[in-house]
């Protein structure tokens, strides 16, 4: 599931750009920042888009089982699992100006599209019911401290939380047959 909210937002970034460029130089590409040697694995020329943390929300945890009746019977699943993703946007560009351009664009894109839902986004997967992208501002030691982290040299960079993408297992935790007598008793003392 959180590839499929990642390649959505790649490909809505991405036919968005070709709309006010007309051209598919500058694109952004699913990957991830840095090789193992500490090379960028983001091609000349290109946006990476790259997972870089996945959090769970917890204030809107729900601690009961969902329950459902299916062909009759009490189908009971473990609450979702709600999460919201960390996704850094790099440009690397050979031309700094073109990069820090491309990097303008992606912030006018969320911008112009805080949140993503099924009604307006037919492509967005059925199982996902919305994403909203919020722009994270980091420090300058936070920023150091991601970029350590991803294993590459700086690069001009934007980091989102898109929240929130809920997991379920599909299988049910329990499944109870269905209630088909209600009794009652009065004792008289």
């Amino acid at each position: 599931m959180i590839h499929l909210a990642a390649d959505f937002l790649t490909r809505e970034l991405n036919a968005w750009l070709f709309s006010r460029t007309g051209s598919t130089l500058g694109a952004a590409l699913l990957t991830r920042i840095a090789t193992e040697a500490g090379r960028y694995a983001i091609p000349d020329d290109q946006l990476g888009v790259a997972l870089v943390n996945i959090e769970e929300e917890r204030m809107l945890k729900s601690q009961l089982p969902h329950t459902a009746y299916v062909d009759g019977r009490q189908v009971m699943r473990e609450p979702e699992l709600k999460l919201n993703l960390y996704l850094l946007v790099a440009a690397n560009f050979r031309n700094y100006e073109q990069g820090l351009k491309q990097l303008s664009a992606v912030l006018e894109f969320f911008q112009g599209h805080p949140v993503f839902t099924r009604e307006r986004y037919p492509g967005l997967d059925p199982r996902i019911e919305k994403l909203a992208p919020d722009l994270i501002g980091l420090t300058l030691e936070q920023l150091n401290q991601l970029w350590a982290f991803v294993g590459a040299k700086h690069l001009p960079s934007v980091l989102y939380r898109v929240r929130m993408l809920a997991l379920q297992d599909a299988e049910p935790a329990a499944v109870h047959p269905p209630i088909s007598v209600i009794g009652s008793s009065v004792e008289l003392m």
